[in-house]
């Protein structure tokens, strides 16, 4: 098989894209990134500026038809973590409708209404997708497996810190990869026992292997039509059922926890660092030490809503500055700014504390200098746009990992 065809959706700037194309192996052939909550769309300036304006999409996904789309191999994305519960409606006692503007429902959309199906799918999420809603732990993710069970599709689960394989940045995240049952992959897990395919034989293990399994592996049925596993599923349960592995297969869950085989030493902040190359702008004033420090510190405290009612406050305290001998923590959308925050990274340097720029960021998740560098597009949505994108070594491990099984 020669190059393979793929769609990417949520683009942002381009995370999952650079990962795939890295290689070779993979071509994106339509793009889609739309961001409902601002007017300029930053992001999608930023993709088209690096990857080309052709076949690259800046509309509301779930107002694009399907038409519109080409036929591809593979249909990845990053999408956000939403409330997924359906309903069925009056008129239509077979139609189901997810809450709008929910874009799952605008993937399953694309996949039940493509005439040739897309016979893979690689998604990333958030990890609390295993646990969500609060009311009933895993729903959410019971929801979204059942649907592509109806589509015709196993899936492969994992989330997956990147620190824990010698990248720069602690970030969970899970993963996971659908195979149609049109593929031989689907067959393979059909025949394969499924301990083996989580610890050795899946394509994720692959990637990123894993220790032997130690705990028992759960198994369920997700045997209930959707409506009666978005009302019912897990009920009054503390925990979700769902664990940070695992595979799903004609209503058949299976899930274990795993842990990371043992990695050798990996990039730590300090290896990302421009030294020497940072303007002033990102060192912190003297007189704002104690304002960071205090936000950055431990807190047991009486505060005051705006209701007036009182309540007692507390948080543990951060490594401040960031120690930079180890993998960063995680980058969030607001670390951009000058302003003080618990959160933001703080490194001390010879020539005083400062924050990271936009390039740091960028290493961070493995994104090439300057990626996000654009006129009009300020540092602080630099910093936003890394805090919403995915660690790119990831994406290419994982994705040379299915290259290989495709053609095998």
């Amino acid at each position: 098989m020669g190059k393979i065809k793929v769609i990417e959706l949520f683009a942002g700037v381009g995370g999952f894209r650079l990962g795939l194309e890295k290689k070779g192996k993979f071509n994106v052939v339509w793009s889609n990134q739309w961001e409902p909550s601002t007017k300029t769309q930053h992001a999608s300036m930023v993709y088209e500026a690096r990857f080309g304006a052709e076949n690259h999409s800046n509309h509301d996904i779930s107002e694009v038809s399907t038409a519109e789309i080409p036929d591809a191999d593979l249909l990845v994305g990053g999408f956000p973590c939403q409330d997924y519960s359906v309903a069925t409606t009056l008129q239509n006692s077979k139609g189901l409708i997810g809450k709008k503007g929910v874009l799952w429902w605008s993937i399953h959309r694309i996949l039940s209404e493509k005439k040739q199906p897309i016979k893979y799918l690689f998604l990333e999420n958030v990890d609390r997708l295993l646990k969500s809603p609060s009311a009933q732990r895993g729903r959410d993710f019971a929801i979204m497996l059942k649907s592509l069970d109806e589509l015709g599709y196993a899936v492969e689960w994992r989330v997956i810190n990147a620190a824990d394989y010698g990248m720069p940045q602690r970030r969970r995240r899970i993963f996971f990869l659908g195979y149609h049952k049109t593929t031989a992959t689907f067959q393979q897990i059909k025949k394969a026992h499924i301990e083996d395919w989580v610890e050795s034989l899946g394509t994720i293990a692959q990637a990123f292997p894993v220790d032997e399994l130690q705990n028992k592996p759960v198994n369920f049925n997700l045997s209930d039509d959707l409506v009666t596993i978005s009302d019912q599923f897990n009920k009054g349960e503390k925990l979700s059922p769902f664990q940070n592995s695992g595979v799903f297969i004609n209503g058949k869950v299976y899930t274990v926890k795993t842990t990371p085989a043992l990695k050798e030493n990996g990039t730590v902040l300090k290896d990302i660092l421009q030294n020497g190359e940072v303007s002033d702008d990102f060192y912190i004033p003297e007189e704002e030490y104690a304002k960071w420090e205090y936000l950055k510190g431990a807190k047991k405290e009486v505060r005051t809503a705006k209701s007036g009612f009182t309540y007692n406050y507390s948080e543990g305290n951060m490594v401040f500055p960031d120690a930079l001998d180890n993998a960063s923590r995680t980058i969030i959308t607001g670390e951009g700014g000058k302003s003080p925050s618990r959160f933001k990274h703080v490194v001390q340097t010879k020539k005083g504390l400062r924050r990271l720029t936009p390039v740091e960021l960028e290493r961070l998740n493995m994104f090439p200098d300057n990626h996000t560098r654009l006129e009009g597009i300020s540092d602080t949505k630099r910093a936003f746009f890394m805090g919403n994108a995915l660690v790119v070594g990831v994406v290419e491990k994982i994705s040379e990992a299915l290259y290989e099984r495709i053609n095998s």
